[in-house]
């Protein structure tokens, strides 16, 4: 049986429910008092307000109980986290399309993917097909490891943003991330409509960016020693790219939006640059077993996105830019929490490599962020080290 067909019951169950934004996905209040150090409030606030507000202090961590705390733990207890997470379900419940909105709500709710539903001659013949394409290698299996508790293992909220070297690599770096892009997002949509008079679908753009990275809980999971799995590559991108746009197909979701966030990692403002779109979409397509012309993904040409090109992929792409100063804020602080680590937490070499000082930058970059980090360690490399003290104390 197709796989959109077989998971049409799962679908059309979610589609319609405004009230499940919150019975499904409960806002978080704030930590319990002394878990965490935060400069973030946890209440969310509507679009076009500050999202991020100055909170007291909290009493600092040991470094024993930063040790014993897991992913799930950290991004649950981290303020910035949680005010992100309720920035979200406030931007979903604001879809006005019950269908879009509900499909937002029910990947947040349970991020286990339905394209790892496949057995394995299913799975082996999807290989093979996106093997001949040139989608990937002979050596790659194209979907990671799959579990029998995924909806536990890979909570949305604990997700990190993108791979352990890069930006937001933390519990909940997920969820930072994607408000970043989904306020830059709301931002673009209202700034069109101000200066140049006219409005943009809001719903497909919105509902785009706040999907545009629905399977990195799937391809970033956390591992034993607190780091996350390392991303391959499919069609030329990272594969949760890739895995996301099939995740929607086999979704049924709207071609409109499948299109859309397709150009999150590239606009097809260029002939070359459509190209690598039209074959994130052609593998996609290939994955969850549809026919990319006859969905609406491509032209009847099946060589361009369809005509005339809409403007939500491109509203897209440019909300999706938050990693242009987040990715050099974790590799410019990463080598001073590492030192940070080793001087005033006696953390060894061999500790460096493992789960203490992964736990321990896990816990740092989640409740602080690699961003406001590398803005005091612009003001001075104490700076960042007092503000690292605020949240764990030293040995």
């Amino acid at each position: 049986m197709d796989m959109r067909k077989r998971n049409f019951l799962k679908v059309t169950a979610m589609a319609g429910s405004a009230l499940a934004v919150n019975c499904l996905l409960p806002r978080l209040g704030l930590a319990a008092a002394g878990s965490v150090a935060s400069p973030m409030a946890a209440a969310a606030t509507p679009s076009g307000q500050s999202m991020a507000a100055q909170s007291p202090a909290c009493k600092a961590v040991s470094f024993e109980e930063c040790q014993s705390l897991d992913c799930r733990t950290i991004a649950e207890r981290s303020a910035i986290v949680q005010a992100a997470w309720n920035y979200l379900l406030e931007e979903t419940g604001r879809i006005s399309d019950p269908s879009l909105r509900g499909l937002v709500m029910d990947v947040y709710n349970d991020p286990t993917p339905r394209i790892s539903e496949m057995d394995s001659v299913e799975r082996k013949h999807v290989g093979n097909r996106l093997k001949l394409a040139g989608y990937t290698s002979q050596e790659l299996d194209f979907l990671p490891p799959v579990f029998a508790n995924m909806r536990e293992r890979i909570p949305t909220i604990a997700a990190p943003g993108s791979g352990y070297g890069s930006h937001h690599a933390y519990p909940g770096g997920l969820i930072t991330h994607v408000a970043t892009n989904v306020k830059i997002t709301a931002n673009i949509v209202d700034v069109y409509r101000d200066v140049y008079g006219y409005d943009v679908n809001r719903d497909i753009a919105m509902a785009a960016q706040l999907l545009h990275d629905l399977h990195k809980p799937y391809v970033f999971q956390w591992q034993e020693d607190a780091s996350s799995r390392t991303e391959q590559q499919l069609a030329g991108t990272g594969e949760h790219h890739v895995l996301s746009l099939a995740e929607l197909l086999v979704r049924n979701a709207p071609a409109d939006l499948v299109v859309a966030q397709a150009c999150a990692h590239t606009h097809p403002g260029t002939e070359a640059d459509e190209a690598q779109v039209v074959n994130w979409l052609t593998a996609a397509s290939i994955i969850a077993d549809v026919e990319p012309v006859q969905y609406g993904l491509l032209d009847k040409s099946g060589k361009t996105l369809p005509m005339p090109r809409r403007q939500e992929g491109f509203i897209c792409h440019l909300g999706d830019h938050d990693f242009v100063l987040s990715v050099p804020a974790v590799q410019w602080t990463l080598p001073v929490l590492r030192e940070i680590a080793m001087t005033d937490y006696k953390l060894s070499e061999t500790d460096l490599q493992g789960k203490p000082f992964n736990t321990f930058r896990n816990m740092v970059y989640s409740n602080l962020s690699a961003m406001r980090l590398q803005q005091a360690y612009t003001q001075g490399r104490e700076n960042m080290r007092a503000l690292v003290h605020s949240l764990v104390q030293p040995v």
